[in-house]
């Protein structure tokens, strides 16, 4: 099958440090490359994949200083996707909604992965108008607050098996990964490790739009004793940081669209421990895999419960559920049902 992959270009694929969507491009290309299919990456120059690359921008947006037009270089991909796009028996977007009128030119099948939050009131009437664009839900409970968009399945992330590999926890710390930022509660983990009693690492990028948050809210904090703050860190890292811990704290106050880092924690055996929102019941198995809590008493209580799961069970899950293979089969199913949907239309006209 050839197939095209069009990635966000704000990171490189796969990322050199934090960054989800670009990730799951990543694993999701060299999976379907792997399986013997001609994939062609549409991506930044600084991108490394397996497959065909085609550098819709030199360098990763985030890495470029000069760049003051973010939308300029996604627009320009999505013309050149467009122009190509008879090369390809599908196309796979994303960039949300950025490539919806280029690829609605053609009569090449597509669909789109939404990757972010689906609460922005700004989405409502634009699905309206592309209300029959073929979307993927990361979770089910990702589409609650977009519920007439035209989703056509809901495809779990998967990590490649040997990426991150199950360790046993001997650091007997509390790991947060991830992002600064009020949705993902970073305080929150601080005041959970402080309950239970339990040194806490923080493994986690600030952006840009977050520095005062952090310099207001979280700095003050990262003083305390049993908090030590690592900044951003690579794919190379997370296995000793995951795989050392004795769980991850995951405290969203947000409707979490997935939750990447869930299943990083469980690829190295390490339990979470995650609020109940957004896509968490979906991904963990609680009393298996982690405990889902309501409040950070709670959490701070789970942790003190962390003994009564079996490490290697959790690995077992992961290998059974959220495995890069897992994923791109389920969407070269997806992209067969597309391709065959959009032919008897080709051939009757």
């Amino acid at each position: 099958m050839r197939i095209a992959q069009v990635s966000p270009l704000a990171e490189a694929v796969p990322p050199k440090l934090y960054g989800g969507t670009e990730r799951i491009v990543a694993f999701l290309t060299d999976e379907l490359v792997a399986q013997g299919h001609d994939v062609t990456l549409f991506a930044s120059g600084d991108s490394v994949t397996s497959a065909k690359l085609e550098a819709a921008w030199p360098r990763s947006l985030r890495l470029d200083p000069s760049l003051r037009d973010f939308l300029a270089p996604h627009m320009l991909m999505m013309e050149l996707v467009a122009r190509r796009a008879e090369e390809f028996d599908i196309v796979h977007l994303h960039v949300d909604y950025l490539g919806y009128s280029a690829m609605l030119r053609t009569d090449v099948p597509f669909l789109a992965t939404l990757h972010g939050r689906l609460d922005l009131p700004e989405l409502q009437p634009l699905y309206r108008v592309f209300g029959d664009v073929p979307v993927v839900s990361i979770s089910d409970s990702q589409r609650g607050p977009l519920p007439h968009a035209n989703y056509v399945r809901t495809i779990y992330h998967g990590l490649p098996e040997r990426l991150l590999l199950p360790a046993f926890g001997a650091g007997g710390y509390l790991a947060f990964l991830g992002r600064i930022s009020p949705e993902k509660a970073p305080d929150a983990a601080i005041r959970i490790a402080a309950k239970a009693g339990m040194k806490l690492r923080i493994a986690a990028k600030v952006d840009n739009v977050d520095r005062a948050y952090f310099a207001e809210k979280i700095e003050p904090l990262l003083s305390q004793p049993h908090v030590e703050f690592l900044g951003e860190i690579g794919d190379a890292d997370k296995a000793e940081f995951l795989g050392n811990a004795a769980a991850l704290l995951f405290p969203i106050a947000w409707r979490e669209p997935f939750g990447l880092a869930m299943i990083e924690a469980m690829a190295c055996g390490t339990p979470v421990i995650a609020m109940r929102q957004g896509s968490v019941p979906e991904v963990l198995d609680d009393g298996v895999t982690g405990f889902i809590v309501d409040d950070e008493a709670q959490a701070a209580a789970a942790a003190r419960r962390l003994h009564q799961l079996d490490r290697a069970r959790i690995r077992h899950v992961f290998e059974s559920r959220f495995t890069a293979r897992r994923m791109a089969e389920d969407y070269l199913a997806l992209y067969r049902q597309l391709i065959a949907e959009k032919t008897p239309l080709q051939e009757a006209v």
